[in-house]
């Protein structure tokens, strides 16, 4: 007799392959306890799929009910009625009659990718409604983050009467007052997190508010614009707008933007962002739309985009005009639908990310030595607060993200300038709450503005306040990093052997994807293979051949490891046999497909009891 699921004794996962500790420091588990073996076994037999797969989503936690949905996630099924939103009716409204009225209509976003999709796609709306709207995105140098009272002004003289900011604004109090004193209407889309003090504008669709019931505070800032913009529909047609003249504009046509700002934000892949992104990939290779066609050529993408590419490849080249460049470039890219320039402005774009990776290069050598200079040999403190006069301000945190990956604890990058002022950005490690952390460090006059979400802030300073800041966030912080850090684990989903690392293979995990945030990848473990091959390859990579047992052969990839802990391991055990631990991709080239593994960690079997002869 088969005890069901529910009585099966819930018990730590074991080290898997006996790998308690990798040749960088790991803990390897399995992913599922005996509950969630159980529970793979029961989705493989009733959904009749294959085990891998079944154990994937078993280790999400998907339901066995749940699984078609999961497989296929569906807008129409996850998308949610947009009421549920706090003031969304609002919104709706008075977008609606900004449409009906042929107003002008003012979008100030954020200038990173959330922001540009999400002015890109409001703009679109409000064009196809005859509306030409001002669209501004302002300079991360001279502006900064979020509405400032000069632009709202030059806005208002430009005859806007609506001013809607998307991905930010919910911490701009004055700036939009002063929208307010001006005579405009002000329509608030955001996400992030809010303080205690709340703009006083018409609409504030925020489902972080803490007033929200909506439980979609986990979209980006893109997705809850398109699901402001079925609010709006549904508005204009109950008013009869909509005419064989005037048809209905086509929102799921637009799902390009929402999963590449979806993706770029980090935003979890869970719920209705599932959804987004599955199908915004499919829009994407269709290559029906000229600005991301254009941004695709330019990334030289061969092959289906698939969730990894926008977050590695075209989101940074969207981003690199807002951090180096023109702030608008990005939303001018996903507006045109000339092909010549949109080609024009992809290639701008990738220029600006060639010039960035350079700036971000000299920053990251810099902030690392100073990082490892105040940790010390004993590796000791929760976050780390790095600051230097000379940084670019538009590369802080991607200075930020690389100090976390290396140090494993939250992380500020922080530019000085002459004037003694500082910008930066931080990013933070799973279970530590950096933005609330930041807002208290605002609420105690430590910086002058900050805020953000759980995994990332942004802070302005004066230079003088720097040692409390640090003081402060090591304070709030350190019995979260503590805990977070405890184990330091990899979780295995499988083990397979080189012959069994198919593209078919792949293509079968993949039914689990799209990957990211919330969903991450399957990570696969080949045991004992035999390390046959390790080159440095770019900037810092390694590339690397496995052979199994039975002499097949699997290529693999450890980015960015040549010096890392993981780097080293490799290169001190070549011709050695190894437990590896990874995660699949399809490698394209030259219209042949390629399994490719990138290796994410090794250890060295345990020989076992010796033998008596």
């Amino acid at each position: 007799m088969t005890l069901p699921a529910s009585a099966i004794p819930v018990e730590a996962p074991q080290a898997f392959l006996g790998v308690a500790h990798s040749l960088t420091g790991k803990l390897w588990r399995d992913r599922l306890d005996a509950r969630g073996a159980a529970r793979a076994l029961a989705i493989a037999q009733r959904h009749q799929l294959p085990e891998m797969l079944a154990r994937v989503l078993a280790g999400r936690d998907v339901d066995i009910e749940a699984v078609a949905d999961f497989l296929d996630p569906t807008i129409r099924k996850l998308m949610p009625d947009p009421f549920t939103v706090t003031e969304m009716e609002a919104a709706a409204r008075r977008i609606a009659d900004a449409a009906a009225r042929g107003e002008k209509v003012a979008i100030f976003g954020d200038y990173d990718v959330d922001g540009a999709t999400s002015a890109a796609l409001l703009a679109w709306h409000l064009r196809h409604c005859g509306l030409d709207p001002l669209i501004h995105i302002p300079d991360r140098l001279f502006e900064g983050y979020g509405p400032n009272t000069e632009a709202v002004r030059m806005l208002a003289a430009k005859g806007a009467t609506l001013l809607v900011a998307v991905d930010c604004g919910t911490t701009s109090i004055e700036p939009l007052a002063e929208a307010k004193r001006l005579g405009m209407s002000v329509v608030v889309i955001d996400h992030h997190q809010c303080g205690d003090e709340l703009p006083v504008v018409d609409a504030l669709v925020n489902p972080n508010r803490p007033d929200d019931l909506s439980g979609l505070g986990h979209l980006a800032a893109v997705g809850l614009t398109l699901v402001t913009l079925v609010a709006v529909n549904r508005d204009l047609r109950q008013r009869g707008y909509w005419t064989s003249e005037m048809p209905e504009p086509d929102l799921l046509g637009m799902l390009h933007h929402v999963a590449l700002g979806t993706v770029a934000d980090v935003a979890p892949l869970i719920g209705l962002n599932r959804a987004f992104v599955a199908k915004g990939l499919i829009a994407l290779r269709r290559r029906d739309h000229v600005g991301h066609t254009a941004l695709m050529d330019v990334s030289r993408l061969n092959g289906p985009p698939e969730a990894w590419h926008l977050g590695f490849m075209l989101g940074p080249r969207i981003n690199a005009g807002g951090r180096i460049g023109r702030a608008d470039l990005g939303v001018r890219l996903l507006l045109e639908g000339d092909v010549t320039e949109a080609a024009r402005i992809a290639a701008e774009l990738d220029r600006l990310n060639t010039e960035r990776r350079a700036i971000e290069q000299a920053a990251e050598a810099q902030a690392e030595a100073e990082a490892l200079a105040a940790l010390g040999l004993e590796d000791k403190g929760a976050v780390i607060v790095t600051a230097s006069e000379g940084w670019h301000p538009g590369v802080v945190g991607l200075v930020a993200a690389r100090l976390k990956e290396k140090f494993a604890r939250p992380a500020f990058a922080i530019a000085l300038e002459p004037g003694g002022i500082g910008t930066g950005s931080g990013r933070s490690i799973a279970g530590v709450d950096l933005g609330r952390a930041v807002r208290q460090a605002v609420a105690d006059g430590l910086l002058m503005k900050g805020g953000g979400h759980a995994m990332a802030a942004g802070v302005t300073l004066r230079k003088e306040k720097l040692a409390e800041f640090r003081a402060h966030m090591e304070s709030a912080l350190s019995g979260d990093v503590a805990q977070a850090r405890h184990v330091n684990e990899i979780f295995i989903d499988g083990a397979v052997s080189a012959r069994g690392v198919t593209v078919e293979f792949a293509a079968t995990l993949n039914r689990a994807g799209p990957f990211g945030s919330g969903n991450p990848e399957p990570v696969v473990a080949l045991p004992s293979h035999q390390l046959v091959f390790a080159d440095e390859v770019g900037q810092a990579h390694l590339r690397l051949r496995f052979k199994s047992g039975d002499g097949a052969i699997v290529n693999g990839i450890a980015f960015r490891s040549v010096g890392q802990k993981l780097g080293n391991a490799l290169i001190a055990n070549r011709g050695q046999v190894l437990h590896v631990a990874g995660s699949l991709s399809v490698d394209r080239y030259q219209g042949t497909e390629r399994v490719q593994l990138r290796v994410l960690d090794v250890a060295t079997p345990d020989p076992g009891p010796a033998l008596i002869r």
